[in-house]
């Protein structure tokens, strides 16, 4: 008579532990990495505002935003394509949201124009909202051309173990002399009409 051929049978548990690390590492490619973890980038940090004078557009003299959340001091425009709307973008002096874009913004404008270098001409931009334009050109004169900057996804959550990281400005040598007495170089371009811009979406309101 041949000779019977064992056959093994895997336990339960090892069938179990199986599917469960098949769908664990099925979810783990599904999961897009940019809502994963922040980045920190080089920006052009530009400035525009509601009143005060020439340099803003109907739309933000009316506080109206690409995405319908009024305007106000904490905001940000950003090229939504590079920073998603709802990202908090970490200045050193402050955290912004970014809920308004504009065709400069998009279009890197300010970072073309006053770059030094490849690095700084390919920066992007991100144009900080102020009531006044006088608040606005307080801060432009007080603070460099390019910043590094930390952006966190809308759905980003910090884990509890990780330990806070603070954003260092950029070393004395880097900055521009005449930083301080440079004409401002404020958004251009109009931005979406009335009827383009979304309804307000409490999401993106603060």
């Amino acid at each position: 008579m041949p000779a019977r051929r064992s056959v093994r049978v895997p336990n339960l548990p090892e069938l179990v532990m199986k599917k469960v690390l098949t769908v664990f590492l099925f979810l783990l490619l599904l999961a897009p990495a940019s809502q994963a973890r922040e980045q920190s980038l080089l920006a052009r940090v530009t400035v525009y505002w509601a009143s005060g004078g020439r340099g803003s557009d109907r739309w933000t003299r009316r506080h109206i935003c690409s995405t319908g959340a009024r305007l106000q001091t904490g905001h940000c425009a950003v090229d939504p394509r590079r920073i998603p709307y709802g990202s908090r973008v970490t200045l050193p002096d402050a955290t912004l949201v970014a809920v308004d874009t504009g065709s400069a913004v998009v279009s890197r404008k300010a970072a073309r124009h006053a770059g030094r270098t490849a690095v700084e001409r390919s920066a992007l931009v991100i144009d900080r909202f102020f009531e006044t334009k006088q608040q606005a050109l307080s801060w432009a004169g007080r603070n460099p051309y390019f910043m590094l900057v930390r952006v966190s996804p809308p759905d980003f959550r910090a884990s509890v173990i990780s330990q806070p990281q603070q954003l260092r400005p950029l070393p004395v040598s880097n900055l521009r002399p005449e930083v301080m007495a440079a004409p401002l170089q404020p958004s251009q371009g109009p931005r979406r009409s009335l009827e383009d811009r979304p309804k307000l979406s409490s999401r993106y309101a603060r």
